[in-house]
């Protein structure tokens, strides 16, 4: 294995968005098999470094490959394209009277207890989202349209923001 490979080639994958997350899951697996410090404990300081050194790494790409956000992100980076989320703020305005209008709805409902409408609003903002993989999905791997995907990226933090607030209300409420 190669320390310099990208998390694709990592796990011998293609480097697309659309990744089948049981094939993901079944090479990290077959990889965490044979890297784990686990099977290193018998060996010489050298090799348990090197196997944690290793563990670590396929730990990290793999957490970064399993979240469509994070390898969304990650594979803009490999094609040279940053999100720039932080000096990159400009939203159009519809778009921020959106996000504007779902905070208000997950406000209200919070401060009224109404477990059910934030429950609604999560379904809707998760429908929101996948809807929004999937024009993701077609802008990597299909358009290859890096800028514009990285401004959906953008937004899709702006969604997943909102997703935990809404998580972060009904557990408000049912504590």
């Amino acid at each position: 294995m190669d320390f310099n490979a990208d998390h694709f080639t990592l796990f011998g994958l293609p480097r697309i968005f659309s990744v089948d997350p049981l094939a993901l899951d079944k090479r990290y697996r077959e990889i965490q098999a044979q890297v784990h410090p686990d099977r290193f404990v018998q060996a010489g300081d050298g090799e348990r470094r090197l196997s944690l050194q290793w563990a670590t790494r396929v730990n990290e790409a793999y957490q970064t490959l399993k979240k469509p956000l994070s390898r969304a992100q990650y594979l803009l980076h490999l094609s040279g394209h940053e999100v720039d989320a932080e000096n990159n703020t400009a939203m159009p305005s519809e778009f921020l009277m959106e996000q504007m209008e779902w905070r208000e709805a997950v406000a209200e409902a919070r401060t009224a207890c109404e477990q059910d409408e934030l429950e609604q609003l999560h379904q809707r903002v998760r429908q929101r989202m996948n809807t929004r993989y999937e024009q993701l999905a077609d802008l990597l791997d299909v358009q290859h349209d890096y800028p514009l995907a990285a401004d959906r990226v953008r937004r899709l933090m702006f969604l997943e923001k909102l997703l935990l607030d809404i998580d972060d209300a009904v557990a408000s409420l049912e504590a």
